[in-house]
């Protein structure tokens, strides 16, 4: 088995899928079957890398779920023995044998309608099978981090053998699911595998600001694993046009960054590997080390504690919240959404989030509560409980990287919740008590937090995942304990290095003016060294005074929101309540804000009310369409990312539905526009992007037919002319596809000249959509929509 040796640089082998290309794989072929079919086809591309170099052999079992298998005839324990036992004949004990995981191809909950559960099931059904022959485990070309974080688990959970875990960038250094470079890195280094990188997507150019960031923040080995260089069609074949030396002098500049991890993916050969090995080994050995920092995360969204102040938003935890409470037990989800996304209007860098009451299911609603706020928000969650199993349950599905709030003195905590933020790379947030409660002194405190710190950093937490609450007692009943807390965030910042959070409003309590009592501990604490306060972001005079504080300490930006916020806020005096800071809307407020927010139980109820005074058309053009098309815009520029832009259009077609209702009872059942019909092309499987098109276009009021994946040139021209249809969009995940492609469009213009044909796909580029002789290329699924409505019109 493998152990990493930071002193040594080591190399996977390069592209196996464009390898068998290039020697007749068949359309519709899948490639891992060639594993029983061709065993010694295989076996000699693998003797090419090991003859090229390489340390690691991949066996040819990317593909290897049950998902993609469904249909094949063969199963996931025979494609995987017999893949990796054709490597070990090969290598025997020269290399290592590694067992290649792919996506699944499912869209995971509450994006898609895969579980949790039934991913990690078949990931670890792939991992059991392969556990006793391999000597690795590579799961690569990952686009969704919270599948990558499951298969992590399936992987850690049922074999000891290390882990190489990648994803794949597009050039704005977010992937096709909206994961940065950022979330990426702070979830996968903790959750205990060998190294985490890129690969697949582009070529090797393109990755250098990726792979440099990615260097710059990780404390785990960093692998790369490009392209040779981005598609181009010749011949109806795909090749990749960055040669061997091209590859390899890039990849000199990548150990410049700190890789020590090497590989190639779609296009290159064993002379790809080859010249880079000797290109890389002639290098100076690196010397550089990466950024220290307390972060937390969200799959697209990284918080760094110790930077600027963070805020965490209270306004999830039941307590003294009768509404929540009731919310909680009726399983009201949207009362929940709207209360998380008012936080993030109000400028909350992080939510806390608290399930717990005493007559309810904690684990279950508090994992169903976080899974629906993660496909509505996209910041970083705290989670809040004292329910071990709850806290738990809910880190595991967590999607990014977690502060779990929390962890205390006391022998029974600190054996339960360390190992459970251990386990799945959480920040974890420590309170200054213990058995004998809260210390009065900050010298007691600081030896809990202290204790907390180094029982942590035993089981290998590091210094910088843990955080620190030196608890704020009431004034009005303790007012000489004050300073024992501004001194004791003081010493744990100062002498213990790590980053402080206070819950601040309790300071206040049962004193007259609170908002003043409130912010003037909060600025005493800030200057004692406090990084974060778990505080209402709607607080006006909270918020007025941090927007001055970092003016006062920031930069030319911080001067610029501080003058922007004095103009939308003018003074306001304020007694005993706090003025409640209203979140910052572009949008009218009703049904164009519910679809831009993701709220689908309110974007149903404005609809029904606003059918008694407008006309359902009404409703659509004035409302639904320019709520979309903000979204829409929003995606494309970067400001909401996939999942936002699906839950958006969730909401839309729960107004759609009311409207539908409402048409055909009075008749006019206001046909969709369409249809169009929708097929991933024939020997392709993949079929993500193109049902991410079909909601997308469904919820703009398109009628779609959508054929499935692996559709036969002569079925598509069949519905064509069954259903008189005239615009079809085509998607091809896999280079192999391209062909089959160009295939059914040529059918589809012998039969029916007339028919528009959109395509789309990861491997499509403009110059490969004139090459299949589709009409237009659609890089997206707005794009889609756009040319769609066009057409339509």
């Amino acid at each position: 088995m493998f152990t990493y040796n930071p002193d040594k640089l080591y190399f996977f082998d390069g592209a196996m899928g464009t390898m068998l290309q290039s020697r007749g794989l068949k359309l519709r072929e899948i490639p891992e079957s060639l594993n029983i079919t061709s065993p010694e086809l295989i076996k000699s591309i693998h003797r090419e890398y090991l003859e090229a170099g390489a340390d690691f052999i991949t066996a040819n079992t990317f593909g290897a779920s049950k998902f993609k298998l469904e249909k094949s005839g063969y199963s996931v324990h025979d494609i995987i023995t017999s893949g990796l036992n054709l490597v070990r004949e090969v290598v025997g004990n020269s290399a290592y044998a590694v067992l290649d995981i792919g996506p699944t191809g499912r869209v995971m909950s509450p994006l898609g309608d895969a579980s949790f559960s039934e991913v990690y099931d078949a990931v670890a059904e792939m991992v059991i099978a392969g556990r006793d022959l391999c000597d690795a485990i590579l799961l690569e070309t990952f686009t969704d981090l919270y599948e990558l974080k499951t298969a992590i688990l399936a992987a850690r959970e049922n074999s000891d053998k290390p882990i190489f875990a990648t994803m794949s960038f597009e050039e704005s250094g977010k992937t096709f699911f909206g994961a940065s470079i950022e979330s990426m890195t702070a979830t996968l280094e903790g959750l205990g595998i060998t190294a985490l990188g890129v690969n697949c997507s582009l070529g090797p150019v393109q990755l250098v600001p990726i792979v440099k960031r990615i260097c710059e923040l990780s404390h785990i080995p960093v692998m790369v694993q490009p392209n040779a260089g981005l598609p181009v069609m010749r011949d109806g074949v795909s090749h990749y046009d960055v040669t061997p030396e091209e590859f390899a002098n890039v990849s000199r500049e990548f150990a410049g960054f700190g890789v020590s991890i090497f590989g190639g993916c779609c296009g290159t050969t064993p002379e790809h590997i080859r010249q880079m090995k000797q290109k890389v080994f002639s290098c100076p050995k690196y010397e550089g080390t990466c950024i220290n920092r307390t972060v937390i995360s969200s799959a697209s969204k990284c918080v760094e504690f110790g930077k600027k102040f963070i805020v965490i938003g209270e306004r999830l935890n039941p307590t003294g919240k009768k509404l929540l409470q009731k919310a909680l037990r009726d399983g009201d989800m949207d009362y929940l959404l709207r209360e998380a996304v008012k936080q993030q209007e109000q400028n909350a860098d992080v939510l806390d989030l608290n399930t717990g009451l005493p007559d309810i299911d904690e684990a279950q609603v508090l994992t169903r509560s976080l899974t629906e706020i993660q496909g509505i928000v996209n910041l970083p969650i705290q989670i809040d409980s004292s329910d071990y199993n709850a806290l738990e349950s809910a880190a595991r599905i967590y999607n990014g990287k977690p502060l779990l709030n929390s962890v205390n003195g006391k022998a029974d905590s600190l054996a339960h919740v360390l190992p459970i933020a251990k386990k799945y790379g959480a920040c974890v947030l420590g309170l200054t008590l213990d058995e004998k409660g809260i210390p009065e002194t900050a010298e007691e405190r600081f030896a809990i937090a202290a204790k907390i710190v180094a029982e942590a950093e035993k089981i290998g937490i590091p210094r910088r995942n843990i955080l620190i609450d030196c608890l704020a007692l009431t004034a009005s009943a303790q007012q000489a304990l004050v300073p024992e807390t501004l001194k004791a965030i003081h010493m744990v910042k100062h002498e213990l290095g790590v980053c402080t959070v206070l819950g601040l409003s309790n300071i206040s309590f049962g004193l007259p003016r609170r908002p003043l009592v409130n912010r003037t501990m909060l600025i005493a604490a800030i200057c004692s060294g406090l990084d974060a306060a778990i505080i209402n972001p709607g607080d006006n005079d909270i918020q007025e005074t941090l927007h001055a504080w970092n003016l006062l300490t920031g930069n030319e930006e911080d001067m610029q929101r501080y003058i922007a916020y004095c103009e939308e806020h003018p003074a306001i005096s304020s007694g005993n309540a706090p003025v409640i800071l209203q979140a910052k809307n572009d949008t009218p407020e009703g049904l164009n804000s519910a679809i831009m927010k993701g709220l689908k139980e309110e974007a149903a109820k404005y609809t029904s009310d606003m059918l008694a005074n407008m006309k359902p058309l009404e409703i659509i053009e004035q409302n639904i369409v320019p709520a979309l098309d903000t979204v829409g815009k929003n995606y494309e520029s970067g400001k909401v990312f996939l999942p936002q832009l699906i839950k958006s259009a969730e909401a839309a077609k729960s107004a759609f539905e009311v409207l539908s209702q409402s048409m055909a009872s009075s008749g006019n059942s206001g046909k969709p526009k369409g249809p169009v019909i929708l097929a991933t092309v024939y020997g392709d499987v993949h079929d993500i992007g193109k049902n991410i098109v079909r909601t997308i276009f469904e919820n703009y009021n398109f009628e779609v037919i959508d054929l499935g994946k692996d559709v036969p040139p002569e079925k598509i021209v069949e519905a064509v002319e069954r259903d008189n249809v005239h615009v079809v969009g085509l998607s091809a995940l896999m280079t192999t596809t391209v062909a089959s492609m160009k295939d059914t469009i040529t059918q589809l213009r012998a039969k029916r000249p007339d028919v528009k044909v959109i395509v789309g796909g990861a491997v499509l580029t403009p110059d490969m959509a004139e090459y299949v002789g589709a009409d237009y290329y659609a890089r997206d699924a707005m794009e889609g929509v756009r040319i769609l409505t066009r057409l339509i019109e």
